[in-house]
């Protein structure tokens, strides 16, 4: 018989190998390094190494690098997406995609330079007909670098491409 505390298993971390058996992504838009800590349906604490061979620095900006925005988000949403897989004990198979439904929120408050750990706090607020809700926030050294709230949903990709006309 399971107690209330069994419903919610809190497991330990994921290497690199272990993560791309759960994110479709790779090289070089995959953006998470490695799990610290997950504890299914509720949270995930995950960690990105940002370093100067990322593709991003040649053009952004070369006299200063700095990652972009939209690149520390989809390191939170990988992370997100992370999360939902291992809650549903579902590892995706090629045609498992999750999509942003929605970015609210989004605040930046550092630059996120080469050499800079973020580590990736995502947690579930909501999980309702195919749609997840997160709070995820990245910071380096204890500073937040963005904070965002995140709606995604799960779909297959033949699905996807025909629900929006392609």
């Amino acid at each position: 018989m399971n107690s209330p505390e069994m419903d919610h298993v809190k497991m330990n971390s994921l290497d690199i190998n272990e993560i791309k058996q759960y994110l479709p992504h790779r090289y070089p838009l995959l953006l998470v390094d490695r799990v610290l800590n997950w504890e299914s349906g509720k949270s995930i604490t995950a960690i990105k190494n940002v370093t100067i061979n990322e593709e991003f620095f040649n053009g952004h900006f070369p006299h200063k690098p700095v990652m972009p925005g939209v690149m520390m988000i989809e390191a939170l949403a990988q992370t997100a997406a992370l999360l939902s897989f291992l809650t549903v004990g579902q590892k995706p198979d090629e045609n498992a995609i999750v999509y942003f439904v929605g970015i609210d929120g989004a605040r930046f408050k550092r630059p996120v330079e080469p050499g800079d750990q973020l580590k990736m706090e995502v947690e579930i607020t909501r999980s309702a007909r195919g749609i997840w809700k997160y709070k995820a926030k990245a910071t380096v050294d204890g500073q937040v670098a963005v904070e965002a709230e995140l709606m995604c949903t799960m779909r297959s990709a033949s699905d996807a491409s025909q629900s929006a006309g392609l």
